[in-house]
């Protein structure tokens, strides 16, 4: 026989009264209204209920009475913080009553009525009390949620730790080998390690942003026409390194026919990148990876199955939950933030589109679909290519101002522009940008808003006081990347903001769109 519902226990009124026939009355005056009620026999019995579940106790003082070891007290004295639970005593005293003011001073949470009492009035009361009661329980169940988000606070920090420190160690080593190895096809292995591993980092760090963003509802969809084969071509480009060092099989099968979608293409790329990345994690080496596209009526269907660590059933509701560790308890090395999935599920209902996932249990794969809206007919055509990036210009030397704090940083950066044939200058605070800039007269300046002193933004102010002519292009090179420093960069005067880790690439490509700019 199973055991009763803790819930249903709950609602319960536990009545004790002198005689068996005083209880059985009481416990039917308060069922007509409504209320769930169980007759005592004495007060061990009372005692059992209560640890089963009790909304509310109602007694005499004659049954309290005969209470002479307290066991009552006792009972509720081993009850959590949260409960407080209203016991209902009806005496003919009142609180002059010795066992009546016995009962305020042990059993916490009493209400006193007076006998003879009507009817209406001890239901009255008692609805009262029970009223209080699921305010308890609300109290009790907001209290779990409190310890259950501070469990996985705790265990998204230390996996947060663990993960950065996993390509921390393989770069120091690297530095360490580059010291001593001569130049040659060891060292080029080593930096090539060294890209992929910061590139790691970067991407938990772009994840840990969109959290903050998403947290303060700051995320904006920059949603033009979009083919899906661009979207699909984007995401492999970005997951296709980790499919390849597990030795995945992964096929891709995408409609023959142009599917053309209303998205952001950056965002859509992160939701299917973020499925592949998520297949390739739980999947062990040499697994299978599919991700199919079809049309299905107004909506692309994109599945991507894998034959990996899978769900269990219980679980499959919660791993688009925040911080969730879906497979932390059986896999503890793959565990991820839990932020992957997280932001799958809330970037695709930005689209519109809708995220499931199915798995037959654990060790036996998982599948996950996104749907996604269609872009209408009148808007589907293919129209105007998307513009290419700028090619890198070639010949045009640039006076090039690195401001910023970080010591490293700047001579890092300074370095790689001299590298590419641009001249430089470095200044780690604003008052010597100031000076620097009126003597080098700089083309660009990349600056650092976190500055001691004078910040980033003032310093772009007054460089914009500067007599005309000799005003730099603005580029806000800085760590801190959302949608309102981005705005008080503009009002300061920035041309660009770049969110650090920056890469080469994108640096390169700037410089040669203001090169370009310049000369029209």
């Amino acid at each position: 026989m199973p055991p009763p519902d803790r819930s249903i226990n709950e609602q319960r009124v536990l009545v004790l009264a002198p005689t068996g026939r005083d209880a059985a009355n009481s416990a039917a005056v308060l069922g007509k209204a409504g209320l769930a009620c169980v007759a005592c026999r004495d007060i061990d019995q009372l005692c059992r209920e209560i640890a089963a579940g009790v909304a509310v106790v109602l007694l005499t003082e004659e049954s309290l009475a005969l209470d002479k070891a307290g066991v009552l007290a006792e009972a509720l004295a081993g009850h959590p913080t949260w409960s407080d639970l209203p016991v209902i005593v009806l005496t003919r005293g009142g609180p002059e009553s010795p066992v009546a003011s016995r009962a305020m001073q042990t059993l916490g949470n009493v209400i006193l009525l007076e006998r003879p009492i009507r009817m209406f009035a001890l239901v009255s009361a008692t609805k009262m009390a029970l009223r209080a009661r699921n305010k308890q329980y609300q109290l009790r169940a907001q209290l779990n949620q409190l310890r259950e988000a501070d469990a996985r606070k705790d265990e998204f920090l230390a996996t947060l730790a663990h993960e950065l420190r996993n390509p921390l160690a393989p770069v120091r080593t690297g530095l360490h080998v580059l010291k001593l190895a001569p130049p040659g096809p060891g060292a080029e292995r080593v930096r090539e390690m060294m890209e992929r591993q910061i590139g790691h980092m970067a991407r938990l760090l772009d994840d840990l942003l969109d959290l903050s963003r998403i947290s303060r509802g700051k995320v904006e969809l920059r949603a033009e026409r979009v083919e899906l084969r661009t979207v699909v071509e984007s995401a492999l480009e970005t997951c296709r390194p980790v499919v390849e060092a597990a030795h995945h099989d992964l096929t891709v099968a995408l409609p023959d026919a142009p599917v053309w979608l209303h998205a952001d293409l950056t965002r859509l790329a992160q939701v299917v990148g973020n499925v592949l990345l998520n297949a390739a994690k739980y999947t062990p080496d040499g697994g299978k990876i599919g991700l199919v596209a079809r049309e299905d009526g107004g909506e692309v269907v994109i599945s991507v199955t894998d034959n990996g660590a899978g769900i269990p059933r219980e679980l499959q509701d919660h791993v688009f939950e925040m911080f969730a560790q879906v497979h932390a308890a059986f896999d503890r090395s793959q565990s991820g933030l839990g932020i992957g999935l997280a932001l799958v599920k809330y970037l695709i209902e930005m689209h519109g589109g809708r995220v499931e996932v199915d798995s037959p249990g654990p060790g036996r794969g998982s599948t996950f679909t996104l749907r996604l809206p269609v872009a209408d007919a009148a808007a589907s055509s293919p129209g105007a290519a998307r513009p290419r990036g700028p090619e890198r210009a070639t010949g045009d030397r640039l006076r090039i101002l690195v401001v910023d704090d970080n010591a490293d940083a700047a001579e890092m950066l300074a370095m790689m522009l001299e590298l590419a044939g641009h001249e430089t200058r470095v200044a780690d605070d604003g008052p010597a940008c100031l000076v620097l800039a009126r003597e080098f007269r700089p083309d660009v300046a990349f600056l650092d808003i976190g500055l001691p002193g004078m910040d980033g933004y003032e310093l772009a102010r007054r460089l914009r006081d500067e007599p005309a002519g000799s005003v730099p292009v603005l580029v806000a090179l800085t760590g801190w990347g959302s949608e309102d420093d981005k705005r008080r960069g503009k009002e300061a005067g920035f041309a660009y903001h770049l969110t650090k880790p920056v890469e080469a690439d994108t640096v390169t490509s700037l410089l040669a769109l203001i090169v370009s700019r310049r000369a029209r």
